[in-house]
């Protein structure tokens, strides 16, 4: 079976596009961090370190402290496809991801977006 080439991509490299996308609906990084800590546990030293050390997303998902208990709440359609239906469960983390972010840069308030879970006050 072929590896998808998204799981060799760095995290440093999405990283900026997912900044790139919020920031230009309004919302900030510091909204972004919080939604992605959400989703995998991981702390902002921790988002910071796997920016600068250039893991990839297959390495990243992998290290993360905890993903989310709550994720399979995540639903609906991102890139065509429907998250709670993909097979791959590391495709399925990145969806995951993505879906989180399209969410908060269409102006999803962010309660909605965490699931139920209360914001963290940054």
């Amino acid at each position: 079976m072929a590896r998808d080439r998204i799981f060799g991509m760095s995290f440093a490299s999405i990283y900026p596009l997912y900044v790139q996308k919020v920031e230009r609906k309004g919302h900030t990084t510091a909204e972004l961090d919080q939604v992605l800590t959400w989703l995998t546990g991981y702390d902002d030293a921790g988002l910071l370190q796997a920016i600068d050390s250039g893991v990839d997303l297959e390495t990243f998902f992998a290290q993360a402290p905890a993903m989310n208990p709550n994720v399979s709440l995540i639903k609906g359609v991102i890139c065509g496809y429907r998250v709670e239906d993909i097979e791959d469960p590391l495709m399925q983390q990145i969806r995951y991801m993505d879906k989180l972010v399209d969410e908060l840069a269409r102006g999803k308030k962010m309660t909605s977006i965490l699931r139920g879970s209360a914001p963290v006050a940054r």
